[in-house]
């Protein structure tokens, strides 16, 4: 691995900002929206579960069809693409399963070796304390990935936008998500900003990083 450095890290982050106004014309190249695509897959979540599914949405008349939902935000349909951040409902055993599953076909683990994993995983999702609240378990994750996402974004120059104002049940209906099992919860548009959008040359608004920070 070739390591970039700290100060193309900052340079990249202080370059981002919540892109109010998208180019239209402009769509991210293929190569670098399998890379960004790719970065969601690499996504950490708690106990790797992965309780999401990230849709991608390029339709720009499906996407105009959400804008009517979305408190007309332009960035759903202006932008190269929309993803909208999905959790798994009431994520159960057979999730859990499924994800081992996947463990031993990549890492060709016996399936015993996995039973005490399994059994926590249970105990803690399924019948623990955290069953109540799955949903919001689950959203938690989700945030993670838009976080890694727009940073991903950033790094290779995507312009990015996350948008909680929407009516999530209107976007599930028009999506047909609620017949497999899932519901939307955030999304983000991604894309190239107009010249013109006078927000990209504001300075950032941030604490100073010693209100923030705190060493211990």
């Amino acid at each position: 691995m070739n390591p970039i450095t700290t100060e193309q890290v900052l340079q990249s982050l202080n370059w981002r900002y919540a892109t109010k106004a998208f180019d239209p014309s402009r769509d991210i190249p293929l190569k670098t929206w399998d890379g960004l695509e790719e970065a969601l897959v690499l996504t950490p979540s708690s106990f790797g579960l992965q309780p999401w599914r990230f849709l991608v949405l390029e339709d720009r008349a499906l996407r105009e069809r959400l804008l009517a939902h979305a408190w007309g935000q332009r960035q759903v349909s202006e932008a190269s693409r929309l993803v909208v951040f999905c959790i798994r409902l009431n994520l159960g055993s057979s999730d859990i399963d499924a994800y081992l599953d996947r463990i031993r076909e990549v890492r060709g683990t016996p399936v015993e070796r996995l039973a005490g994993f399994r059994k926590m995983m249970v105990s803690s999702l399924v019948e623990g304390g955290l069953r109540p609240m799955i949903n919001e378990w689950a959203t938690r994750q989700v945030y993670i990935a838009l976080g890694n996402f727009m940073t991903a974004a950033a790094l290779v120059g995507v312009d990015t936008c996350p948008l909680e104002g929407f009516e999530s049940a209107k976007f599930d209906e028009i999506l047909d998500l609620p017949g497999r099992g899932w519901a939307s919860v955030v999304c983000c548009a991604a894309g190239y900003r107009m010249p013109e959008d006078r927000h990209g040359c504001l300075p950032k608004v941030r604490f100073r990083r010693e209100d923030v920070v705190e060493r211990r």
